[in-house]
């Protein structure tokens, strides 16, 4: 009897020690999220500490966090009890960045080579206001009814939408922010930013630079199974590698986000569970794989920081475009990319048109093509990096219906048959945001 108290004793302590155990670890994922989103919000986005804690940080476990803002040296640093304190640094054209414990840093850095001449054409292809035009075939209306409505009436918390804008057949419809926000305002895209970089792999395709069905991709993976995963395997997120995409608790996702040096090298250093092309399993840690490989094929660390900008963003005309990078100087292609709401739209309208801009064909048509096909297991609702209505999980939306998904429903939503694109960010995603209702409404306005 003795013998088992002191063994249920002995495990209560055990189980004690390690519930305190990761709970601490989680004050990791607490203050990092805090002090990353303050420093990025606060210097990146021009928003005040106060909007941001009150907006961005009001979730539950991460409000526990205090911030404290150093303007002279552009760093935030957050704290739990005093118990754990991080620190986030914003580096001007790559963003902020989460200090690590235990890992050194100079701060001398190289950064993207920028391109922010002016257009002088209309907007989407430049930086003019847009023609006048009127259509016949839209229904006013209806449309801005279906824009107001995606927002809250005064006194209301739940739709949360900051900002929306439809484009229909190039030119803007209807355009409404919630205050605070404007069109200078640059929004976090979160996993919208996959749909970026699945774009740079259809540019370097295009220019010869790879090709998509190609394996053996790293050294490691020659031993065993992981060498025959293709990068259509991961950019259909199909690889059958193990990933945890759990934001609830210390996960493959969060230890990523908020603990790694270099967040290209989690998801590479993961065993193989799944054959290639048998299980779809949405993976962030995929995307910054990509990203790390992607930095490979380039001659030096400045080239691939260049392309990004030089052969899409900065091509059409995202300008308030940037992309974060990680401790390691990797893109975080899963997470972090910013851009105003119409630069968004413009970044849609390229998709829209199967990669022609303003009449230059940028990725080829057959690479949309590609990225809209349904990946195997995913019931017709992901293609390569980019989210698709072929299963019709928007039942009263066009089935050619693709777009560019976001933590917190960040949305950039392109349908074809419809010539339009739709843009909407916010902090809030189904069920307490309607998108096919919100599609819906605009839809019933054009003809």
């Amino acid at each position: 009897m003795k013998k088992n108290l002191k063994a249920v004793l002995v495990l209560g302590v055990i189980a004690l020690f390690y519930f305190g155990y990761t709970n601490y670890i989680m004050l990791d994922v607490v203050t990092g999220f805090s002090s990353k989103s303050v420093a990025s919000g606060v210097f990146l986005a021009h928003r005040t500490q106060e909007s941001i804690e009150k907006g961005d940080n009001d979730i539950p476990s991460i409000d526990m966090a205090k911030n404290t803002v150093n303007f002279e040296e552009k760093s935030v640093t957050s704290k739990v009890f005093g118990l754990k304190k991080r620190t986030a640094i914003f580096r001007e054209g790559l963003g902020a960045v989460l200090m690590i414990d235990g890992v050194t840093d100079d701060l001398k850095y190289e950064i993207p080579t920028r391109n922010f001449t002016k257009i002088n054409k209309p907007y989407p292809y430049g930086d003019l206001p847009q023609k006048d035009t009127v259509f016949t075939d839209v229904n006013y209306t209806l449309v801005k009814k279906a824009v107001a409505d995606a927002f809250d009436k005064p006194g209301e918390n739940v739709k949360r939408t900051r900002s929306v804008l439809v484009l229909y057949k190039d030119h803007i419809i209807a355009e409404k922010y919630a205050e605070g926000f404007d069109v200078n305002t640059p929004m976090l895209g979160w996993s919208m930013t996959k749909s970026i970089t699945a774009t740079i792999y259809g540019i370097l395709q295009k220019q010869g630079k790879l090709n998509v069905n190609q394996s053996h991709l790293f050294k490691e993976w020659e031993n065993d199974d992981r060498a025959n995963i293709t990068l259509n395997d991961l950019l259909h997120m199909n690889s059958g590698l193990e990933w945890d995409e759990n934001y609830d608790n210390l996960s493959g996702v969060t230890r990523m986000l908020f603990m790694d040096k270099d967040m290209s090298m989690r998801q590479r250093q993961k065993p193989a569970k799944y054959k290639p092309d048998t299980h779809w399993y949405y993976s962030s840690g995929t995307t910054n794989l990509l990203s790390g490989w992607l930095r490979t094929q380039f001659k030096t660390h400045q080239e691939y920081l260049d392309f990004w900008y030089t052969d899409l963003l900065d091509k059409i005309g995202m300008h308030s475009a940037l992309i974060e990078t990680d401790l390691a100087g990797n893109y975080v292609g899963s997470s972090y990319g910013w851009a105003t709401t119409r630069d968004w739209a413009k970044f849609g309208t390229l998709n829209l048109h199967y990669g022609n801009w303003d009449g230059a064909q940028i990725i080829d048509t057959t690479w949309v093509n590609y990225i809209k096909t349904p990946t195997n297991t995913s019931n017709g609702r992901y293609g390569a990096h980019f989210w698709l209505n072929a299963g019709g999980i928007y039942p009263d939306v066009p089935k050619d219906m693709f777009s560019c998904n976001g933590f917190q429903g960040q949305m950039v939503f392109m349908i074809p048959s419809k010539n339009l694109v739709v843009v909407r960010t916010g902090l809030t995603e189904s069920p307490d945001f309607d998108f096919n209702a919100f599609l819906k409404g605009i839809l019933a306005g054009v003809n």
